[in-house]
């Protein structure tokens, strides 16, 4: 892979895009093809960011949740079309009898905000009561929307059902620790400290294509504003840096690693046939829900567990974020960081960063590496 073009734009991320610290890492045909790093940890600048410095992923943490509740399914033989309540009666409640396991990876499930406005985002146990016993927003499968904090919680609670350990735990068995990966969903305490601290956005949004989801997160009324403050609690990005909570298990948003890690998991997984076939693999890329996001309010799509480029009538892709291929499938976060595989083009990108931008979805700073790693045909 020719890395100067690619260097170049990351380079500019600093000078253009007021980064502060920064890493990209690209696997490509079994190998690490590029891999940088810039800026600083700190806002003084005091402390340089390195290729192994950890932050915050934000809801890229979904995509190592769904991985392991797939795998967990494949391991004991359970098709994603069997019913929630197969495994978790108590979710059975209140017209939640049908919903299957697909309904929950793909955002169909009608559960994206909890009905009780005081639950805590730190007690799994009283969020995984509320969700069973509440009635869900929409008839489950009958659309999607995004379960910005719901969703780990939703996941967390079948693999503690079925495997009898928590998601963060599965993660470093099956994954974190075989593969050598500097990833966490809950990292331990005497690595917390290391973690680079988060930085709010310091402008607005000014993407118009967004301004329907805006307009909808202002409203306090509205199911999106509920989908983004339930379970309450970490309001600020700055709350993130408290230690207890860089510990906790948050499968939704709360996931802390490294690029190289991130972009290695995500090719060891599904670039190559380690712990999927490639017939799994490609039933896992497949989307099963798009169209109008009933939470974010623009075109979005899901395979069952990973965010997918939506598409037009004529299968041309409404947007890049993985990009052109249509095997790609990944999981953005909040601010920045973005990561996916491609398994056609057997590529795994990674971007992590300090300083967070507004936005739904990735902004410049990592999609102009994206297209550029695709424009030399990698």
């Amino acid at each position: 892979m020719d890395a100067s073009r690619l260097t170049a734009f990351f380079e500019e991320n600093f000078t253009r895009y007021d980064e502060l610290g920064a890493s990209v890492c690209i696997w490509h045909q079994g190998e690490i093809g590029l891999s940088l790093a810039g800026g600083f940890w700190d806002r003084q600048k005091n402390r340089k960011w390195t290729t192994e410095t950890p932050v915050l992923i934000w809801s890229a943490t979904k995509a190592l949740a769904s991985t392991c509740l797939l795998h967990l399914c494949d391991r004991e033989n359970i098709t994603l079309s069997r019913h929630v309540a197969e495994f978790w009666p108590e979710y059975a409640k209140n017209g939640k009898a049908e919903t299957t396991l697909s309904h929950i990876l793909s955002h169909q499930a009608g559960q994206p905000a909890l009905r009780e406005a005081d639950v805590k985002v730190l007690d799994h146990e009283e969020v995984a009561r509320v969700l069973e016993r509440q009635e869900p927003f929409w008839q489950p499968g009958a659309f999607h929307g995004y379960h910005a904090r719901t969703y780990g919680f939703l996941v967390d609670e079948l693999i503690r059902r079925i495997a009898g350990i928590h998601v963060g735990q599965y993660f470093r068995d099956i994954f974190g620790t075989p593969l050598r990966l500097d990833l966490w969903i809950g990292i331990p305490r005497e690595l917390a400290e290391d973690v680079a601290p988060i930085q709010a956005p310091r402008k607005a949004n000014d993407r118009p294509e967004e301004e329907p989801f805006y307009k909808a997160l202002a409203d306090p009324a509205s199911l999106t504003r509920q989908a983004f403050s339930t379970p309450v609690g970490l309001p600020a990005p700055s709350q993130m840096n408290r230690l207890e909570v860089r510990t906790h298990v948050l499968p939704s948003f709360g996931g802390i690693g490294t690029a190289e890690s991130l972009a290695k998991f995500y090719y060891r997984t599904f670039c190559e046939p380690n712990y999927f076939s490639r017939e799994r693999i490609q039933q896992i890329s497949a989307t099963v829900a798009s169209g109008i996001d009933q939470i974010l309010k623009i075109p979005t799509a899901f395979s069952s567990g990973f965010m997918k480029d939506p598409v037009a009538d004529n299968g041309d892709k409404l947007r890049q974020l993985f990009g052109p291929s249509a095997s790609a499938f990944g999981q953005p976060g909040a601010g920045g960081s973005h990561a996916f595989a491609d398994p056609e083009n057997e590529m795994a990108f990674a971007y992590v960063m300090n300083q967070m931008e507004p936005g739904v979805f990735p902004n410049p700073k990592s999609l102009r590496l994206v297209r550029s790693a695709y424009d030399q045909r990698v």
